[in-house]
């Protein structure tokens, strides 16, 4: 059955995609940022022991927000009532709604070689991407379409878009010096796609029949799923499997100048998932009647979901992983640290940009990192972290102030708690160093990798297109 699949594909499963990525992460040698940036160390030499991991311990950042219609979205987050009363019609732009999740289920790093600084690691992540703009006309049409005869949308007043796709992602990654102040590194990852969703409508209409008083709206556009109904979803669903494979690749490089300023520069998940030939294909181009008083909204949204979601075709399809680019500017001045840092998503729209200020002392560190994302939100981040050279936690928020109000509204079950767009995020892990200490070779005679005389990965690569013909 079809029941409430269009609903909640557009309320739920659309909230997809902010790529916030706990920025004030970067650069701190822990184990996401190792992980995340590939051309960062995790190890210190003379301090550090020989393996990190986070041993399943948890690992995790969540992202959501939503910009338009914030009081719509609180009554329906805090207060679970979906009510169109207020929305207005009319107007121009789309809502947006989007979310983001990176959880480290697994990770383990080692500690190479001395000469190079190599580091190996290997993680098990499960991630979900994705992105959704709505019209005000969709979100009364879901819940009451006879408002709609009163105030006629134009054309193109229910176009659509969005998708979500949830994956396991299995690395290796690898990182070297290639001299004293210059690094480089890489992450190769398998993918196993586990469910996709995605809905794009092109053109849209709603028009009225003056004899019956009947309405028809017309949806033209495409769809793409590895399911039909939210009921065909269980804890199996989101097991790796590799019935979707996908692969995926970063590359980054760090660079230590003499002066004191750190740059970084990465390009992050550059990949595809090829889903399989048992997903569902539509090219959408329906018109659907209204029965006038005797539909109810029931009715209509199994009415609307059977125009868009039924006689699918099956087959597999391909789907980028939402890729982006950073890059990082950073200086100490004693205890504090502040760091620039640009970040852009390559296929999707979105991107950030940040003042990262980090204040740290002996072990503990406090960082506050105001953002201004590319769909024109701004967010103030706060982090707290303990670390020494064989252990780290910490926790934080890319956006505490919306998560702080989000929370009490959800709990109060109270929409009249929070002003402006809504959103949350929260972020935490805890790693742990073991094995023998990363010593200097004066020091030890048992640290891994000393005396070997062969050149790093990337200086060999390099010195390729170096030789003279």
């Amino acid at each position: 059955m079809l029941k409430k699949a269009l609903p909640v594909f557009l309320l739920i499963l659309f909230a997809q995609q902010l790529k916030a990525q706990q920025y004030g992460l970067f650069n701190t040698k822990t184990l996401f940022d190792g992980f995340e940036n590939p051309a960062q160390k995790v190890f210190t030499l003379d301090s550090s022991r020989q393996y990190a991991s986070n041993f399943l311990l948890p690992y995790l950042g969540i992202n959501a927000a939503s910009k338009g219609n914030s009081d719509f979205v609180r009554k329906l987050f805090n207060e679970q009532i979906y009510d169109s009363a207020d929305i207005p019609l009319g107007k121009k732009g789309f809502n947006t709604l989007y979310q983001h999740t990176n959880a480290y289920l697994l990770t383990l790093k080692i500690f190479n070689s001395y000469k190079y600084q190599k580091e190996l690691g290997f993680s098990w992540q499960l991630r979900t991407d994705g992105l959704a703009k709505y019209t005000n006309e969709t979100l009364v049409l879901l819940d009451n379409y006879s408002r709609l005869e009163n105030e006629m949308p134009k054309s193109g007043a229910f176009n659509d878009k969005g998708y979500a796709q949830t994956y396991h992602q299995f690395s290796v990654t690898y990182r070297e010096n290639y001299s004293k102040r210059l690094a480089f590194g890489a992450k190769l990852s398998l993918l196993s796609g586990t469910s996709y969703n995605q809905l794009n409508i092109t053109d849209s209409d709603l028009d009225i029949d003056q004899s019956t008083g009947r309405l028809s709206a017309k949806f033209v556009g495409n769809y793409r799923s590895t399911f039909k109904d939210v009921n065909e979803l269980n804890t199996n669903t989101f097991m790796p499997t590799f019935k979707n494979p996908g692969a995926s690749i970063s590359l980054g490089t760090s660079y230590q100048s003499k002066s004191g300023y750190f740059l970084m520069a990465n390009l992050k998940d550059l990949g595809f998932i090829r889903w399989n030939s048992e997903s569902y294909t539509k090219n959408v181009n329906e018109i659907i009647e209204i029965e006038g008083t005797t539909d109810s909204k029931k009715q209509f949204q199994n009415r609307l979901s059977d125009a868009l979601l039924k006689d699918s075709e099956r087959r597999g399809f391909f789907s980028a992983t939402n890729a982006k680019i950073d890059v990082m500017l950073s200086k100490s001045f004693g205890l504090w640290t502040p760091s620039m840092i640009v970040s852009k998503n390559l296929f999707f729209t979105g991107g950030d940009a940040v003042m990262v200020n980090k204040f740290r002392y002996n072990g503990f560190s406090v960082s506050a990192s105001p953002t201004y994302n590319f769909h024109q939100l701004f967010y103030l981040g706060l982090q707290t972290m303990y670390q020494t050279p064989n252990f780290e936690v910490f926790l934080g928020s890319d956006d505490v102030l919306k998560t702080t109000s989000q929370a009490q509204g959800i709990i109060n079950k109270d929409a009249t708690i929070g002003k402006g767009y809504n959103g949350a995020s929260v972020y935490f892990g805890i790693g742990i160093k073991f094995g023998n200490y990363v010593e200097h070779p004066q020091n030890s005679s048992t640290m891994p990798g000393i005396g070997e005389e062969s050149p790093g990965l990337f200086k060999r690569l390099f010195s390729i297109f170096s030789k003279k013909k």
